[in-house]
């Protein structure tokens, strides 16, 4: 301990130049680091779990084509409530959505349905399809 005894009454400089740093931005340089970055993210999305997508027998798609027949023939005073299967964008399957609604157009030529609320959906991905009353 003796051999600081000859600067430890010295007086401190200020640096004229800049300020000093203030004690957040100081605590910050010993916070904790990712050492790999997007670890954590991938960890969580490989073990997110999705759904296959069931095939539907002919009776059931027969069942949802004569309803879409009926929509289609009183479009403007019609709710619906849909079941549907949305693909997953980075994994393998997706998940079953509900949405209740009024259907504004039945396209043909993509094989989709139309909300008035935006929402689209391929008929494909049809899984069930109520009329609401």
């Amino acid at each position: 301990m003796n051999e600081y005894k000859d600067i430890i009454n010295l007086p401190y400089f200020e640096p004229k130049y800049h300020q000093r740093m203030t004690i957040y931005n100081r605590s910050a340089q010993f916070a904790p680091f990712a050492a790999l970055t997007g670890y954590e993210e991938a960890i969580i999305e490989t073990s997110r779990l999705t759904d296959e997508k069931i095939e539907l027998d002919d009776n059931i798609k027969e069942n949802i084509n004569m309803k879409l027949l009926d929509i289609k023939n009183n479009i403007d005073s019609i709710e619906v409530k849909i079941l549907y299967f949305k693909k997953d964008n980075k994994k393998k399957g997706g998940e079953y959505l509900e949405h209740i609604g009024k259907i504004k157009k039945i396209d043909t030529v993509d094989k989709k349905l139309i909300f008035q609320d935006g929402l689209n959906v391929k008929i494909d991905d049809l899984i069930k399809i109520d009329i609401e009353t």
